[in-house]
This record gives structure tokens, C-alpha cells and sequence, in this order.
């Protein structure tokens, strides 16, 4: 397996006041035709939403999006009748299939809210949208992720296709934010 390293500071960086946001991938106004995905991983976001700020509903067909907090609050709310709050130790996996809309906020007015943003190439297309979410044990950084049904590409070393239309999630997931000293 070939490995590729950026390096945090090499990464595409956007600061609207109330989100500031650092994309691994080309995402926005950020566009390094080098870094437009990575096999079926599209979109890797380090995103940080001011108090009682966020995104207003908008729609997402075709994608798989992964949210995983690491600090403070973000509140869910789809055109699937799903209203969830997912919190650090939380990873919120949606399909979007054949259409949804939603928005995502921070649930806290007075702190912001810290988490990745994931966008996976879905191995079939115009799937039922599907959500969930679960909860996961933290050790210093490091979430254990075993087992977590995603509905995600099959093909990805790090999945096991178990069952229809999902997927088994066996290894862990190591998420380490970049220390600003």
C-alpha cells in the first residue's frame, strides 16, 4: 500500500468568521489538482464552528458523510426526521443515496465546536439514505472503533463487507489534531 503524507500545514485553509476550516482535499475555494481525493475518500475537513453558528440546510446525494466530534456539540437534523446531538467520542456516519437535506450547528452558544468532516465515493449509487450513530470508548485521542456499520466502499483496506448494503469497521480509527504550542 502506498503511503502519502501531508503534512497539516500544506492543507487548504478557509476562515469565515463563524467556520474555520481546513480541507486535506481540494473542497471550496481550495483546489490542488493533486489533492482532489484519495481513492473513494473525497473530503477530509478539520472544522471549527463558532457558538451557535452552523451550516443551513442544504442537500448531499450520493456521498457517504462521516462526522466524528472531537470537542463540544454538533446538532444533526435531516429530512429524515433524524434530530441528534453527536459529541466527542461520537461518530455519525449518513448516506445520502438518493437525496436528503440537512444542516448541522453547534448546539452550544457560549464554546465551539470541534470535528472532522469525512466524504466517502459510495461503490453504488442512489442508495436509500440511511443515518446513525454510535458511541465509542476514547483513549487519549484515539478512537475504538470496532465493530461500526458504515455503508462504505468495500474496497477500502480498513473495511470488510459483512452484510448489505453496510460494512464492518474492524480497525481503529486514530484521530490526532495537531497541537498548536
Amino acid at each position: 500500500m502506498k503511503t502519502i503524507i501531508h503534512k497539516a500545514n500544506t492543507r487548504g485553509h478557509a476562515n469565515h468568521g463563524w467556520l474555520d476550516s481546513f480541507h486535506t482535499f481540494s473542497f471550496g475555494s481550495y483546489y490542488q489538482a493533486d489533492r482532489v481525493h484519495f481513492g473513494a475518500l473525497r473530503v477530509l475537513n478539520d472544522d471549527t464552528v463558532a457558538g451557535g453558528m452552523g451550516f443551513g440546510v442544504h442537500p448531499h446525494d450520493n456521498m457517504e458523510i462521516i462526522s466524528i466530534p472531537t470537542s463540544g456539540d454538533l446538532e444533526h437534523q435531516d429530512s429524515m426526521g433524524n434530530t441528534q446531538v453527536i459529541r466527542q467520542g461520537d461518530v455519525q456516519v449518513m448516506s445520502a443515496g438518493t437525496g436528503i437535506q440537512h444542516s448541522e450547528k453547534n448546539k452550544n452558544h457560549d464554546q465551539p465546536v470541534e470535528f472532522f468532516q469525512i466524504w466517502v465515493i459510495p461503490n453504488q449509487k442512489n442508495v436509500e439514505p440511511r443515518y446513525d450513530q454510535q458511541h465509542f470508548q476514547i483513549q487519549k485521542n484515539i478512537i475504538v472503533c470496532s465493530p461500526l456499520y458504515l455503508p462504505l466502499d468495500p474496497m477500502i483496506p480498513v473495511f470488510k463487507s459483512t452484510r448489505k448494503p453496510g460494512s464492518v469497521w474492524e480497525n481503529w480509527i486514530k484521530i490526532d489534531r495537531p497541537s498548536i504550542n
